[in-house]
């Protein structure tokens, strides 16, 4: 039940990020992120209000829905109104509230008692709801394509994906997308309990996961500023081999709290500076008419990646698997 309800709001997201891009394209980026942001905002408090499991991951697939819509108009929203030499930047520093949004509520949880989990998704509820009306008044946003260019040889919608040999590219940056993805959500899902099956207390693993999100932010940050200068392919290499070390040394390393608090750290730097990369790609990948869609689809392909990693994890564990078994059938993944 527990893979279930991780599971569902991925979901949601995976739908709402391909129709979200794709509005976008048409409608309007502004628009589509604002009802989005809405749509997140009211079943993330009806999730606090769930009275029974059915309706517990019916409204987190709805509200993952509105998430998915959001993310890909966040990202081509950045890559829209920035410099081709910030590009990377703009896109890193959007992405990063992410995981310092799961910073916080790793802290709620670390500070509240487990009878209050509740609480936690009704401020989930409440900053969305607050945030909607400013981002409707500060955020810039009309139809991009009543000033974009026309696309090249009449290719419009879905296609321009896949036209003028964009198909190898946009396979690849979709597989990778997978399972990094699936590494991710199984970690953000999975890692508190995984650490208190490798000997830490519920609050040691709770620091751990706040010490996995802001590690993965600062080091998302960096790689997001490094991609627009001369040591991209340096930064690209580091994030790329970090991510295996830090799996690999953690799966292994004794029920140490400082030891496990360093390598979570480690662990959330290789993986969200690896996701920084592949949005950086995706937001220069595709002309600016194309971009919500091709960005949509690239995080709904990659969440069918954030629906197994859950899910991968609870089968596991209900094989009876350990934690530190577990962490290691991850790394072939990250390989």
């Amino acid at each position: 039940e527990l893979g279930l309800f991780l599971s569902a709001g991925n979901f949601g997201l995976l739908f709402g990020a391909v129709a979200g891009g794709r509005l976008a394209d048409r409608l309007g980026r502004k628009l589509v992120l604002v009802i989005a942001i809405v749509v997140f905002g009211l079943w993330s408090a009806i999730t606090g209000l769930a009275w029974d499991m059915p309706s517990l991951i019916g409204a987190r697939v709805l509200t993952g829905l509105g998430l998915g819509g959001a993310m890909p108009n966040l990202i081509a929203l950045a890559a829209d109104i920035s410099h081709d030499k910030s590009r990377n930047s703009a896109i890193a520093l959007t992405y990063i509230g992410m995981p310092i949004g799961g910073a916080v509520a790793s802290s709620i949880i670390f500070l509240a008692p487990a009878a209050q989990w509740r609480s936690v998704f009704m401020l989930g509820a409440i900053a969305p709801l607050i945030i909607a009306p400013m981002m409707a008044w500060l955020l810039p946003g009309g139809r991009v394509a009543a000033h974009a260019e026309a696309p090249a040889g009449g290719v419009t919608g879905f296609r321009v994906i896949f036209a003028h040999g964009r198909l190898p590219r946009t396979l690849l940056l979709w597989l990778a997308l997978l399972l990094t993805n699936l590494t991710l959500h199984l970690m953000l899902s999975w890692l508190p309990l995984l650490l208190q099956g490798r000997g830490l207390s519920k609050s040691e693993a709770a620091l751990a996961q706040i010490g996995f999100n802001a590690g993965g932010a600062a080091a998302a940050l960096l790689a997001g500023v490094l991609l627009d200068t001369r040591w991209r392919r340096a930064s690209i290499a580091v994030s790329v081999v970090t991510l295996p070390v830090a799996l690999f040394l953690l799966s292994k390393a004794p029920a140490i709290t400082a030891e496990m608090f360093a390598l979570a750290v480690l662990l959330g730097a290789g993986i969200l500076a690896s996701s920084v990369v592949l949005y950086g790609v995706s937001g220069g990948l595709y002309p600016r008419q194309a971009r919500g869609a091709g960005i949509g689809a690239a995080i709904g392909v990659g969440r069918f990646g954030s629906l197994a990693g859950p899910t991968f994890a609870a089968l596991l564990l209900a094989a009876g698997r350990s934690s530190e078994q577990i962490l290691a059938s991850v790394l072939p993944i990250v390989v």
